[in-house]
């Protein structure tokens, strides 16, 4: 069988193939595996029944039942959900959004696809242009989606140490000035893996430097704001006319519903919806079906704000004491975790890599993603990269608690196999 080079490029391996590989089997074929590898929310029964109220009252009623699964909605997404989501952005935020201000998709790995693909690789003239990562570690789901090689570049971040085995990443401003050749800027945030949220002020810096180069910001807000809110800092939303918000139901509890959601302005959202038709023809009914009265209500901020970002909180905090318990006088360091479902650990002179780690773990039965695949557009020369894992605290406590065990124990055959050399 001969692949064209789409086929070569994107029927191959890759980080996110294998973190989605290990998600299946945890899930499916190995429920005793310790998964804390994926970006699976945990499961709020508080959260739980309010979409099933929701979709019980679909279900009873035939022409909102017919509406669910017997239409196609446009490729922009289905104009009242669009124009519900509208609205409320507009009474939090007075932003100025109308329903040709957003787009729907199916997921948001596919709205990426066609945004990132849409302002990067080859141009019109045979130049290049790269989306530019400004705070790598960055989403392992970015790093495979350009369908040119070279697509991504990035800025290495600057490194504070914290106290309490603490650390944090922060924009390197001096360097990202020197990059050249880029198509838009984006940044996760609450970022993912690290749970970095960058300030404020970084938002309003990146900005200034996009609107300078005449360039789109593009701002992944899967596990932020203002829904499903899993931040843990104080943080304002941004969005103008220069930026793309993306944003997500999946961490509100709803990821097999696939429904990613962006923001831009009118002629950004009309070239995407042109694109996305190509690419999905039209956008799943189940998420906006589900959600969108939640927008009209109000009821979104309640669930983010009462449910969600507390149980996260809790969690985050659980997790961080025991590794700390467990880590003991090793040299590891945590990311000073300010929002999103992960801890990021950093292992520092880890005698061996982080996928070295991620085996052996596997063949204890935990799963945990190795942190290089997350450093995408960087040049593969800094050890730091090697010495990195992702963990997810969002499942069940007792196996969080179970897999951090397993890791520290882990962790410290390794330091201790050098210290016998």
């Amino acid at each position: 069988m001969k692949l064209s080079t789409f086929g070569t490029k994107f029927a191959g391996e890759s980080g996110i193939v294998e973190l989605m590989d290990d998600l299946s089997s945890a899930l499916s074929h190995n429920p005793d595996m310790i998964f804390m590898g994926g970006g699976n929310p945990g499961r709020l029964p508080a959260v739980e029944a309010v979409f099933q109220r929701r979709l019980e009252a679909i279900l009873a009623d035939p022409a909102r039942r017919h509406g669910l699964f017997g239409v196609y909605q446009a490729p922009q997404g289905e104009l009242d959900f669009r124009l519900q989501l509208a609205g409320f952005l507009n009474r939090q935020f007075d932003w100025g959004l109308g329903a040709d201000n957003i787009a729907i998709s199916n997921g948001s790995q596919s709205a990426f696809f066609v945004l990132y693909n849409m302002f990067a690789g080859v141009m019109p003239d045979g130049g290049r242009r790269s989306i530019h990562l400004p705070l790598a570690p960055e989403y392992i789901g970015y790093g495979d989606i350009g369908l040119s090689n070279d697509f991504f570049t990035a800025t290495r971040p600057s490194i504070e140490r914290l106290d309490d085995h603490l650390f944090k990443y922060h924009v390197d401003f001096s360097h990202l000035a020197e990059a050249g050749g880029i198509g838009a800027l984006c940044v996760s945030r609450p970022t993912n893996p690290t749970g970095n949220v960058l300030t404020d002020e970084e938002m309003t810096h990146l900005d200034a430097i996009a609107r300078a180069r005449d360039i789109p910001l593009i701002v992944d807000g899967a596990y932020g704001l203002p829904f499903p809110g899993i931040v843990f800092t104080e943080a304002a939303p941004h969005w103008n006319h220069n930026t793309i918000l993306t944003l997500s139901l999946s961490k509100l509890g709803l990821p097999g519903a696939r429904t990613g959601i962006v923001i831009a302005r009118e002629d950004i959202i009309r070239a995407f919806t042109n694109a996305n038709t190509i690419v999905s023809l039209a956008c799943g009914n189940l998420g906006p079906a589900l959600a969108g009265a939640l927008f009209d209500s109000g009821e979104i901020l309640s669930l983010s704000r009462e449910h969600i970002a507390p149980y996260y909180r809790e969690r985050s905090g659980q997790a961080v004491q025991w590794f700390r318990e467990q880590l003991g006088d090793l040299p590891y360091h945590i990311h000073k975790p300010e929002g999103a479902i992960f801890l990021w650990l950093w292992f520092e002179g880890l005698p061996i890599t982080s996928q070295e780690l991620y085996q052996r773990l596997k063949q204890r039965g935990v799963l945990i993603v190795p942190g290089h695949n997350f450093f995408v557009g960087l040049d593969d020369d800094w050890p730091h990269q090697h010495e990195c894992i992702r963990v997810s605290y969002a499942s069940d406590a007792d196996a969080v608690k179970r897999g951090v065990t397993i890791i520290a124990e882990e962790v410290r055959k390794a330091y201790a196999a050098r210290a016998g050399d």
